[in-house]
């Protein structure tokens, strides 16, 4: 843990949730959106918060971002990250945030999910979305997370994350995981 705080000063490693267990929001966000809702899931939770953030970053102008997301998930790329922690392992629960690239988690996700044992861990999916929704992102998840309970995950489309309080309120009530 020492090593992980002195790596990530930002990073709260004393987050816990009411029940006792220690929780961390890990998200990716392009536009905005997924950072605005992880960071209402942090406040609800006590969580601590991780941003993860692809190594080279992805375009800014929608159609160049929309082809090179498509051709990673098509070849299953695993982009490369600035930044992960070296372990989870003091983590009971981690919420997972993306937005919903055709139909899945965005790739830098992906990469960030392969690299741990989640072994005993609950991983809780949110996705930001323009119509899609979950996707099928919460079976791709199960798959990279062997071992892991995957908690039903949350939708919110872009457009109404600033208003979605309330429905994260909810849904964390009824997955028992509010502070």
């Amino acid at each position: 843990m020492a090593l992980i705080t002195m790596l990530f000063p930002g990073m709260d490693t004393n987050a816990q949730t009411a029940p006792g267990r220690k929780v961390l929001v890990a998200y990716f966000s392009h536009s905005g959106n997924t950072r605005e809702l992880a960071q209402q899931i942090a406040s609800a939770t006590g969580a601590a918060v991780f941003e993860i953030v692809p190594a080279a970053a992805y375009p800014s102008e929608y159609r160049a971002v929309v082809d090179q997301a498509k051709k990673e998930i098509a070849e299953g790329e695993r982009p490369a990250l600035k930044d992960k922690p070296e372990s989870i392992a003091g983590y009971d629960v981690v919420f997972v945030g993306s937005p919903c690239w055709w139909a899945t988690i965005a790739p830098p996700v992906a990469t960030f999910l392969a690299g741990y044992d989640w072994s005993g861990k609950t991983v809780v999916p949110f996705m930001t979305h323009e119509g899609s929704r979950m996707g099928h992102s919460e079976e791709d998840i199960r798959k990279l997370c062997t071992g892991a309970t995957v908690a039903r995950g949350l939708p919110v489309r872009g457009g109404a994350v600033k208003s979605s309080q309330d429905a994260v309120l909810t849904w964390l009530r009824d997955i028992n995981l509010t502070k």
